[in-house]
């Protein structure tokens, strides 16, 4: 079961004839300024951080109030225009990737902080204020907001809602779902509409988890009110070097096995602390195999008892050289190395792809090992950083967009490794999102029956399918090929596919 497709119906070659009603129809309620629809300036919003996958949109929004907003959203349902709203465009799954007969509602002009309450330590802000900004604005009340994506210092609040974004703190401090208390914004229709609230608990039902993570798919965002906590009084970081990949994913499961709960805890195999150390100087000992970036924090004592106990665990895992961050200056080296991970490796090659699952703490290994293999079968390179404490991949195919073979052999290396994933116990995203990127793999991860209801949840929020079509939830035509596709390489490792 899927949403019917607004466009179904609609010849392409009448493009611009719907591009100027379009046009018409929403020149009445945004100003001149707000509407971009001219080639040369919809170019910068064809895509969004995966960049293998391109679209022209139909007309560009930028609206600079909510009354604007509501507007837009009831003159696009009535022309059954499909929306595709967009924050800073840093995703990496392809969740922004406009709708070639669509409209991107680019809300980049919403980037005010409206409230900042020390006391309930909230913050209510626009979805476009960057994550980072809301850090720097409590940081005077000794408060800051815990989900640091690696994209902080861009990303913006709205698309941290729409992904489930995490950051390498998430372990201690959870996902922006744990972090988030009220989020308000507009239906389809244009309706406006809240989910959860400023209480602790909130009246009815309690739908805030289900619009956190649902990819714009629900309802377009415009204001969230945020959880802050107190600054730790201290942080110290380890640098654990392992002489292989096993050991290395052994020592993390052996840390939470030990009732330990970083702040943070990471890890990079050797290709990707190679290109780090060249890109920002962190300190990274070169000859590991694999290194881990494990942080303590709060009290003074708290951190020194619990960096102790860390280092004998490590330790008894084999690491074979561990050094602890001596002042703030060389933590805050530790993790720059771990957060510049993405722009170092777009220097060593002229595209990435960056996968995002996740699995089980004890395959860690596993997955590297398996991921070495498809090296080797797909011909590429890949580098590894991911969030080791809650099992999150974040490999980076390294491929060259400009040949055709090379994009293809990415895109087959991506899905193997989500396909191992799951074999593995794991799930095919754990803070990117399912966007374009991740449609079939869907297919592998759930039945028809499980993608129903999502399709059933979707059309309770969107009955005509216009909030970002096609993204998320795949066809029952993906899914037949994608399971033929299996069937014709002979391959069949998850029940599902033998149905087709």
């Amino acid at each position: 079961m899927n949403a019917p497709d607004p466009t179904v119906h609609t010849d392409p070659s009448d493009r611009a004839a719907r591009q100027s009603a379009v046009v018409a129809a929403l020149s009445r309620v945004l100003p001149a300024h707000a509407l971009l629809w001219r080639r040369e300036d919809t170019v910068p919003y064809e895509c969004d951080g995966l960049t293998a996958y391109r679209e022209q949109p139909l007309v560009v929004a930028l609206p600079e109030t909510e009354a604007q907003v509501a507007a837009l959203l009831q003159a696009c349902h009535r022309l059954q225009v499909p929306v595709v709203a967009r924050g800073a465009g840093t995703g990496l799954s392809g969740g922004a990737l406009p709708h070639k007969l669509g409209v991107t509602l680019s809300l980049a002009k919403f980037n005010r902080i409206l409230q900042l309450d020390p006391v309930a330590r909230t913050a209510t802000v626009q979805c476009g204020v960057r994550n980072l900004a809301i850090s720097e604005a409590a940081a005077p009340f000794g408060l800051y907001y815990a989900p640091d994506p690696s994209s902080q210092i861009a990303c913006t609040i709205g698309g941290n809602v729409a992904e489930n974004s995490g950051g390498v703190h998430c372990l201690k401090y959870g996902l922006t779902l744990h972090n988030v208390q009220r989020v308000k914004g507009y239906t389809v229709e244009g309706e406006a509409v809240e989910f959860g609230g400023l209480a602790l608990d909130a009246a009815g039902l309690d739908l805030l988890a289900v619009v956190i993570g649902s990819e714009g798919m629900l309802a377009v965002t415009t204001e969230v009110t945020v959880k802050l906590v107190p600054e730790p009084l201290t942080a110290r970081c380890i640098m654990a070097s392992f002489g292989d990949i096993r050991r290395a994913g052994d020592a993390v499961a052996a840390v939470i096995a030990a009732g330990i709960i970083p702040a943070g805890l990471e890890m990079m195999d050797k290709p990707m602390t190679a290109a780090v150390e060249d890109f920002v100087h962190a300190g990274y000992d070169l000859s590991a195999a694999a290194i881990l970036l494990c942080e303590s924090d709060g009290t003074p004592e708290e951190v020194t008892e619990e960096i102790g106990r860390m280092l004998d665990v490590l330790t008894g895992a084999g690491a074979t050289r561990l050094e602890v961050s001596k002042d703030e200056a060389q933590r805050l080296r530790f993790w720059s190395g771990r957060k510049n991970a993405f722009p170092a490796s777009g220097r060593i090659s002229p595209d990435y792809m960056c996968m995002d699952s996740t699995i089980p703490r004890k395959r860690l290994a596993d997955i590297l090992l398996a991921i070495q293999q498809m090296e080797i079968k797909h011909d590429l390179r890949c580098c590894n950083v991911f969030h080791a404490g809650d099992g999150n991949l974040h490999p980076l195919i390294l491929f060259d967009a400009n040949d055709a073979d090379q994009l293809h052999r990415a895109e087959a290396f991506g899905a193997d490794i989500l396909e191992a994933s799951v074999e593995m116990g794991g799930t095919v995203t754990g803070e990117h999102g399912v966007g374009v990127e991740k449609l079939s793999s869907m297919c592998v991860q759930f039945s028809p029956e499980e993608r129903t209801q999502m399709e059933l949840l979707k059309r309770a929020f969107d009955p005509v399918g216009l909030l970002n079509p096609g993204k998320v939830i795949p066809t029952l035509q993906r899914c037949a090929e994608y399971g033929k596709m299996h069937v014709k390489k002979g391959l069949l490792p998850f029940p599902e596919l033998e149905r087709f």
